[in-house]
């Protein structure tokens, strides 16, 4: 990962925007949309800028000297972050970047995500916000909710975010959700250490685990995998294991699946 994608917070906040032609005007166009004011240079708020000029040099050494962090529209080479092609099922947003590599790339990959993706993605989002303090009261235990919840979001789970009319259903959800998970441990072989090798479960169990014990051959591309928040521990360990999903990774290059 070259960068650290970041959703930053610009509602009814200064950014500026210089420059002039088409590609100036679709930045405003973006920070407007984004709830942002456009400003000019003068202004001594902005902490963000847009610079879409023919000669964008001088005026991003300027603007980077007053601390600001700026995108140069065409030249990665100068900017302090990039903009991706952004997917937006409000209040999810979906953002594709290729660190400025290709622009046309991130575009045609967001343009495949939204056929994939139902028009009330974000309905779904925000009931589930909606409801978060009646999960709370069913799921005291912050283990236990999150697992209801990843059960339920999973692929054909009562509220599957890829299938038309999840947002209907939380309501339903939360009054039946279901049978508890049955799956409590999982022996995974990886076959190497590319990521694009492990197969749909392996990267269902990876994303969902709450505790992995790995050997010391697991490549860390693997483990990145991985929730964040997952207990990691060496195979060797001895002692008490977190509740719900325990995933154990061996190294079995001789294997191509589990």
């Amino acid at each position: 990962m070259r960068s650290l994608p970041l959703f930053h917070q610009v509602t009814g906040q200064p950014v500026m925007v210089l420059g002039e032609g088409d590609a100036a005007d679709a930045k405003r166009r973006l920070v407007e949309r984004a709830g942002a004011i456009v400003v000019g240079e003068d202004n001594d708020e902005a902490r963000l800028a847009f610079v879409a000029m023919e000669e964008p040099e001088s005026a991003a050494a300027r603007l980077k000297a007053r601390g600001l962090l700026v995108n140069v529209t065409d030249r990665p080479d100068l900017c302090d972050f990039t903009v991706p092609s952004v997917l937006d099922r409000d209040p999810v947003l979906i953002a594709v970047g290729t660190a400025g590599a290709s622009a046309g790339l991130a575009k045609h990959l967001r343009l495949r995500l939204e056929a994939l993706l139902p028009a009330d993605l974000g309905k779904l989002a925000e009931t589930l916000g909606a409801v978060r303090q009646a999960m709370r009261t069913r799921w005291p235990a912050a283990a236990e909710r999150r697992r209801a919840l990843d059960r339920a979001l999973q692929q054909g789970g009562q509220l599957d975010p890829l299938a038309d009319g999840s947002a209907t259903l939380v309501q339903t959800w939360l009054a039946n959700p279901g049978m508890p998970i049955a799956e409590t441990y999982a022996e995974l072989k990886i076959a190497s250490g590319d990521p694009d090798d492990l197969t749909l479960r392996q990267a269902r169990l990876l994303g969902t685990a709450d505790c992995i014990l790995f050997e010391p051959g697991i490549d860390p591309a693997i483990l990145d995998r991985a929730r964040a928040d997952a207990v990691r521990l060496p195979l060797t360990h001895e002692g008490a294991l977190p509740e719900g999903l325990v995933l154990v990774l061996r190294m079995d290059p001789g294997i191509t699946d589990i």
